[in-house]
Order: C-alpha cells, then structure tokens, then sequence
C-alpha cells in the first residue's frame, strides 16, 4: 500500500512538470518578442542577485528564493523579497528604494543627477537649502567665508536654487507702495520670475488682488533717494515689472527662498551713504528672512560689496548675484524691489513689519564685526584708568586746525585719546574696534561721524558744528538719530572768530551777518562756503564742553 501511494503520487508531479515544459517554447517566443530578457538579467542583477545563483527554469513561475512569493506571469515579476510589485516594463524599478519611474524617457541614471527638461537643467538641491539652515538662519553663516565666494555670482546655479520640479502657484500676487519720498518699493509673491539682464521681474497669472499698473508694466529705481530725481537717481538702473505677459520666460533656475533687488546707487565712498542710503534699509527689507534670502544688486559696485562684506553676510548667507550681469531666468516663491527706508539713520518700529529698532541694528552691527563692547561704564577717577576718547580728525575741509592742541587738552582733562586720520577712519573693520573700545567719540560734523554706531550702549558722541546756520542740518545728521541708537549726544558750535571763513570773507559779508542768505542760494553754495570751511577751536571753552563729559563718563 505504501509503494502504491508514492506511485500515486508521483503522477500529479509529473503531468505537472510535463505542462511547465509545453508553456517553455511559448515563453521563450513571448522573451524574444519583447527583448524582456536583458531587462530581466539587470532587473536581478540590481535586486543583488548574482548570475550564478539563478537559474531561468520555468520562466512563467519562476521563484528567486526559497521563501519568495511566487510569481504569476512575467508581467508580476518579483525579484526580491521586499521589493515592490512592479507591473509591466514601464514600471520597471532598478533598486530597492528608487521611486518608480515612468516610462523609459524618465530614466535616472544616476541618484543626485539632475532630471533635465528640454535643454533647462533643473539644480540639485544644495546644502543651502538645507533644514538647518533655514532654522539656524544667519546663525549658520560660516566663519572666513572668503571674499571669491562671497563676491557676485551671475551663472545658472547658486547656493540658494533647488530642483526645479515643484508647481507653481495658481497665482500671483503684486503690492506696491509710491507714496515715500524716499523710496518705491513692490512686493509679490506665488510664481514671480526674475531675468537681470534686461532689468525685468515676472509676475505671473496675477490675482484679481494684486496691484494692476497700467498697461500691465511698472518702472522705478530700486535706491533710497527718490527725492534727488535729478541727480542722484538717473545713475541708478531701471527695474520693469510686468503682470501681463502672454509668454513669460521659462525658469533656468529655481530658488526656494525669497529674494531683494537692490541697487547699490553712486559710489559715495563714506560710511553714512554706505549705512543710510543702503545697510539699515536692506536690514530693514531683509533682516526678517534671518539670512534665508537671496540678494540681487543692480548697479553692482564690488569694492562695496567687499567693504561691508560682514554686514551683508550677516543678512544673506548667499553670493549676492550681479543683476546687471545675469543672462539667468530665476524663479522665486517671493521677490521684493527696492529698499524700505524710515530715514537717514533712522529705523521706526511703527513702520518696521517685525518692529526693529535702532537699537536692534546697532546690536547687529556688535555681533556681524564681533566687537567685544556693548555696553560702557563708568570708569572710576580714582583707579588710576581713563575714560577711552577717539577723536575723528579730517583733512582738505572741516579739518581743526589746531588738533595738536585740542588733543592736549583732552588729555589734560583726564581722557585718553586716540587720534583717528582719514586712514584708519576708512578702514571700517579696524576702525570698528577702535571706537567700540571707546566711551566717547569727538568730530567735526561729517560723515566720519556716523562711526558712532560701533560705540557701546550708552557711548557719547561729540559733534563740533561749523560756522553758518549748520546747526539745524548737523542735528538731524548726526544728532536726532542717537537717542533711538542708546547713545548720548552733546554739540559744540563753532563762532565765527573760530572759522577760518574770517580770513577769506569780510566782517560785514553775508557769511556772517546772514548765513541763511546763502543756504537760499542752493545746496552747492552751502557746500562750497560753509561746508568747505576749517575750524580753529577755542581751546578755553572746548575744555569746559570736555569737562563736562568727563564727569558724566566716569564715578569718584
């Protein structure tokens, strides 16, 4: 009985295997039909299966491994456990973890190439892009980064793009505001498309929303002096932006954070240009982004792109891109032209959308030159030290005369004084920690003045103002702005027996019976006199205005 049975059973297998050898010579025609061997021998051999552990018996049910689930039909082919069923070749998936493709023009070669479109490559996304990044913001700019780096970049690829395989936006949306005198500034967001080469941004498929000019374009300068419309503002470049666009240009590249075109304006070469006319406004515009911004110049001036180097670092942890220069089509979820500006020096937490102060951007400044000084204190009169004054000294106008004296008057009173010529003055990144290690900054009215923003909390500036109705316009430059900086502030006046006006003007000359006479004759008048001038201190009553800061910078 038991020989009987294992004869019995014998018979299904083998009316079986008979079947399985009558479908080879069909499948066999279905593999050379298809060309589906090759594909077949990669498939496993990419499942990390070697050729010589496989075997292709019985092709219609074949079965890797032992253990595998078996497969039904070429079709559902299964080539390791784990890995997805995948359905005809079209879906055919090279490795374990590899999003399926479709369609054999889909291919990837290689993980990390980028998938191109056409002829548009489409930018990998970079470090920059990083989660990290955009929690740390500008806490992750890196230590030295050096000045080729940190230069302008106007090629197809930067640290700020990303794949360019996300949708864009239904829509667009555009504000603007014209109503400053000292600025125009525009605002859009969704599919916003930038090309600097021809001075063009893209809105596109604008909302109902959105600001509409007319015939679908609007120009302006993206600077901070709006009110010198026929000076200072025809050096500036023209910025068009178009809602109405029937074709806007395709996306080269691709950038996941938002963007600020600017233009760096004349090259006034002085610190209270550099910081008026353009760092405290882009702080303004670009400090809420916490260095998650990428920023675009027109009017790309590097030698001040290097001198404030650590500033815009502190803003933007990418190249700022030369905009004149940039052949590119980048695409942003945001992109802002022009610069807010409350003012010269000046910062209103009414206006600010995050409510930055003065305060908060002298802060900044501290932490982007890494100045060891925030605040001063009373130094004691009888610990033997003194109190730290610098004094700005110029050179060809509003120069003192007698510096030499007026020094050795300081120092009799009790300061000790560093004298600060035009060359250590226009070396910003010394000369930041010079006046920061200071509790007291001295100077004739002028730009080398506005150094008073790396003095610590609570520092005192001295403004020595020229003869000729100087006081009002001295204030407002370098007076009016202190308070909101923490700083404290006193003004010494000049008389006329102390201009060295008196040796080339008449007593009985307008220049001293009505210098307001003159400043109704235009700003150049007042320029070439009265701002042309030297200044011949009374040493005498200078002492006293020294005393008294004296006894307010220190304690008995």
């Amino acid at each position: 009985m038991k020989a009987r049975r294992n004869e019995s059973s014998k018979k299904p297998r083998c009316r079986g295997a008979i079947a399985a050898w009558l479908l080879v010579p069909l499948l066999v025609l279905v593999v050379l039909k298809t060309g589906y061997l090759p594909q077949l021998t990669r498939h496993l051999e990419c499942a990390g299966i070697g050729q010589q552990q496989q075997r292709l018996p019985e092709i219609a049910n074949l079965q890797a491994e032992e253990g595998m689930p078996k497969t039904t039909g070429i079709a559902n082919l299964q080539a390791e456990e784990g890995t997805p069923k995948t359905t005809g070749i079209a879906n055919l998936q090279a490795e374990e973890g590899t999003p399926k493709t479709t369609g054999i023009a889909n291919l990837q070669a290689e993980e990390g190439t980028p998938e191109t479109t056409g002829s548009v490559a489409k930018a990998p996304l970079s470090p920059a892009s990083s989660e990290k990044i955009a929690g740390d913001g500008a806490d992750a700019i890196k230590d030295g980064k050096d000045g080729k780096n940190f230069l302008a970049i106007n090629g197809e690829i930067d640290s700020s793009s990303r794949s360019s395989d996300v949708a864009a936006p239904k829509s667009s949306k555009l504000t603007c505001d014209f109503s400053s005198r000292h600025t125009d500034i525009c605002a859009m967001e969704g599919d916003v498309r930038v090309h600097g080469k021809s001075g063009t941004v893209y809105v596109v498929a604008a909302s109902k929303e959105s600001y509409r000019p007319e015939n679908g374009t609007v120009t302006f300068r993206p600077f901070t002096r709006k009110y010198e419309e026929s000076s200072t503002m025809q050096m500036v470049r023209e910025v068009t932006i178009r809602t109405e666009d029937a074709a806007p240009p395709s996306c080269t590249v691709t950038h996941d954070v938002p963007a600020v075109v600017f233009s760096t304006g004349p090259d006034r070469g002085n610190i209270f240009h550099g910081l008026a006319d353009l760092i405290i406004p882009l702080y303004i515009t670009a400090r809420e982004y916490d260095g998650r911004v990428q920023l675009l110049a027109t009017g790309y001036q590097r030698q001040w792109i290097s001198h404030y180097r650590h500033l815009i670092e502190a803003l933007s942890v990418y190249p700022v891109i030369d905009f004149d220069a940039d052949e590119a089509v980048r695409c942003f979820p945001s992109v802002h032209v022009g610069m807010e500006t409350h003012g010269e020096l000046r910062i209103d937490p009414a206006l600010s959308r995050k409510g930055y102060t003065m305060m908060d951007f002298r802060d900044f400044l501290l932490s982007a030159y890494s100045l060891k000084r925030r605040w001063t204190a009373p130094v004691s009169r009888s610990s033997g030290q003194r109190p730290r004054l610098v004094m700005v000294l110029r050179r060809h106008s509003r120069e003192i005369t007698n510096e030499a004296e007026a020094i050795a008057a300081a120092t009799e009173i009790g300061f000790e004084v560093v004298a600060a010529g035009p060359e250590l003055v226009g070396d910003t990144d010394r000369f930041a920690e010079v006046v920061n290690s200071c509790d007291v900054l001295v100077g004739v009215h002028g730009a080398g003045l506005t150094n008073m923003v790396f003095l610590p909390h609570n520092g005192t500036e001295l403004q020595i103002v020229p003869w000729g109705e100087l006081k009002f316009i001295a204030f407002q430059e370098y007076g009016r702005p202190l308070a909101d900086m923490g700083l404290r502030y006193l003004e010494y006046e000049a008389t006329a027996e102390e201009t060295t006006l008196k040796d080339v003007y008449p007593k009985d000359h307008a220049v001293f019976t009505d210098p307001l006479s003159i400043h109704k004759q235009g700003f150049d008048k007042v320029w070439s006199i009265f701002l042309g001038q030297n200044v011949t201190l009374d040493i005498g009553r200078f002492k006293g205005v020294m005393q008294q800061i004296y006894q307010s910078v220190t304690i008995t």
